[in-house]
């Protein structure tokens, strides 16, 4: 679990509860997954690069699991943060679990540019699994984040045994790490599966997510001492995370961004507060959680301790993506974002 992962309900698991708080043109041509001798990469001239894939798999996740096939696995499964860092590379799957879709239908922001109608839906918010709709799908491999040893994000507890008994899985870790690490396995996970990490589109990927990096290393140099904090809002609580267990976070901390650390960290994750005690820290520059299952500045408003906030009263709200895309386009692109509110702020704490 990550420490982005807040509660937005309560009566549910510590898992469930983080879980809560919940590039490429969709029109390029893909490789159909529907058939079942299909391999899972795009043709040549595709979305990232990527080339159908021959020959033998084998990939060593992050549990140090080895999956090895005869051929690439076709019908791939993932959790649509999976999907959507494996989409930017050319790699596209056939069904995925996980905030997918809004209730009007359109994409949800962890879809990244994954076409929602195109690909089938296994379940959308936390617990929603439809096991025998998987099983129809033929699936070739499953694909999902980690945030503990034990388990694969989204894949519901009570039916893990046997989702997991369908096919083989692969499970990538990020939390406790910095973000060019799980960015550095969804690259090898997307090559396994005949991705081309050389093409043109994915190496200026990697060259601007590089280039965002040394913007936002010389913008915290510049800003003098400029706090940021990472948080979540839910009806009850004010979530403040720590930075050590969100790859995200380690990482821009590793650049320089100076973030408000919490001193009472729940299972090395965050801190809740009561919106009573929601002013417990003050910062400068305030990243809040803007997943679909979260509340937003707007939802804020009559909230006097977020009011009275420093970074609130000053303007200084960045939303933040505490799922990132793990691809090297998508992280590039929030880094820009965070690159651009570090250098408009003052500072007010």
């Amino acid at each position: 679990m990550s420490p982005s992962r807040f509660p937005a309900m309560s009566g549910m698991s510590r898992r469930g509860v983080l879980a809560a708080g919940g590039a490429l043109g969709a029109g390029a041509l893909l490789a159909a997954c529907g058939d079942p001798d299909s391999p899972a990469a795009t043709p040549d001239g595709a979305p990232g690069g990527a080339k159908p894939a021959a020959g033998p798999f084998s990939f060593t996740d992050d549990r140090k699991r080895t999956v090895t096939l005869d051929h690439p696995p076709a019908h791939l499964v993932a959790y649509v943060g999976s999907a959507a860092a494996l989409y930017d590379y050319g790699i596209r799957c056939a069904g995925v679990f996980g905030p997918t879709r809004l209730k009007d239908g359109s994409p949800d922001a962890q879809a990244g540019d994954l076409d929602v109608a195109e690909v089938t839906v296994l379940g959308n918010v936390w617990g929603e699994f439809a096991v025998e709709k998987y099983a129809a799908l033929s699936p070739g491999l499953l694909i999902s984040h980690m945030y503990d040893a034990k388990s694969l994000w989204y894949v519901p507890e009570q039916s893990a045994a046997k989702i997991l008994g369908i096919a083989p899985s692969a499970g990538i870790n990020v939390t406790g790490v910095p973000l060019t690490t799980p960015l550095r396995r969804y690259a090898e996970l997307a090559a396994a599966l005949g991705a081309d990490l050389a093409s043109a589109a994915n190496a200026a990927a990697k060259t601007r997510f590089e280039t965002a990096s040394a913007g936002l290393r010389a913008a915290a140099k510049s800003a003098g001492g400029l706090t940021v904090m990472a948080a979540s809002a839910s009806t009850e609580s004010f979530y403040v995370s720590t930075p050590s267990s969100a790859s995200d976070l380690t990482y821009y901390q590793s650049l320089g961004v100076d973030f408000i650390v919490p001193d009472k960290v729940e299972g090395g994750f965050f801190e809740t507060l009561s919106w009573e005690a929601a002013d417990k820290y003050k910062a400068d520059v305030i990243m809040l959680d803007n997943r679909s299952a979260t509340l937003q500045p707007e939802d804020l408003t009559g909230r006097p301790t977020w009011r009275q906030l420093p970074a609130v009263k000053a303007g200084q709200v960045h939303g933040w993506p505490s799922e990132p895309i793990f691809s090297y386009a998508k992280c590039a692109d929030q880094i820009e974002a965070l690159t651009k509110a570090v250098t408009g702020a003052k500072k007010v704490s």
